[in-house]
């Protein structure tokens, strides 16, 4: 009998119980779905209102992933206190899990920083070409940990923010100019004054080539097997590629129909007679 008392005891205790965090629990989970929605519909007010203005990509991309983690934060901590967990208990333990979290991820918390000091310092910008952390492309995100590029072969190179705030970037579309270097080997006996006036010939017809500053050709080395002519030419951003691979290809054409020898590395391979 005294075990069946016991018993409607705890299950009456567990009844109240239910009763009294019912309401709360209720309450936090139209909190937490009414909370969701919010953040959505903010989130999309906020990228509407990026579209209307025009703001640097990186920075609204940044701001946005800012933005909704913030918000996602604040909801977390409004539903946790209406569940009955006291402020000030709550602040020690997120304070305390802070800490932990900070130690564990100092890599991520690098990445944070670096992420704000690339959107302050601006060393490139979405759509940029850059060389960093071996990685040779197009900037196509700048967020909050990581920065995405789109590599030559259209793969998706993703690199730390922290590692790129702290080494050294290359970025092609900084000018908006870009100066070429090629180097173009000719045999001894070809006559060099021809070859430089068939290179020089080639940059004038070329409209995508730049005549300020004035292409040039000079000797640049007296090799084993030829004499190295080195040819410097201005062109846009936009066009640096094309003119580059036109100036190689013309220049083939070219000296085969002057005679101008290209050498190249020959093996001879001699039977040994027994």
């Amino acid at each position: 009998m005294d075990k069946i008392m016991n018993l409607q005891e705890h299950a009456d205790k567990a009844l109240n119980w239910m009763w009294a965090v019912l309401p709360n629990l209720v309450i936090a989970l139209f909190l937490l779905f009414a909370g969701t929605y919010v953040i959505r519909f903010i989130n999309k007010m906020v990228r509407r209102f990026f579209l209307k203005k025009d703001y640097d990509l990186a920075l609204e991309t940044f701001l946005q992933s800012f933005i909704n983690i913030a918000l996602k934060m604040i909801l977390f901590v409004l539903v946790i206190t209406q569940l009955g967990v006291q402020t000030t208990s709550l602040v020690a333990v997120l304070a305390s899990a802070g800490l932990a979290i900070g130690l564990a991820l100092q890599g991520s918390l690098a990445n944070f920083a670096g992420g704000v000091l690339i959107l302050l310092f601006k060393p490139f910008k979405i759509g940029d070409f850059i060389s960093a952390q071996g990685v040779d492309g197009t900037v196509k995100e700048i967020s909050i940990f990581t920065t995405k590029v789109s590599t030559f072969g259209n793969q998706m190179a993703i690199i730390p923010n922290g590692q790129l705030s702290n080494n050294t970037i290359v970025n092609y579309n900084a000018q908006d100019t870009r100066r070429d270097k090629i180097d173009v080997g000719i045999g001894y006996g070809s006559n060099i004054k021809q070859a430089k006036e068939i290179l020089l010939a080639i940059c004038a017809e070329n409209e995508t080539i730049l005549q300020t500053p004035t292409p040039e050709v000079y000797v640049g080395e007296l090799g084993d097997s030829s004499v190295n002519l080195t040819l410097r030419f201005w062109a846009n951003n936009p066009d640096f590629w094309a003119a580059h691979f036109h100036v190689l290809e013309e220049t083939k054409y070219r000296f085969d129909a002057a005679g101008i020898e290209i050498p190249f590395p020959q093996r001879v391979v001699t039977q040994m007679k027994n």
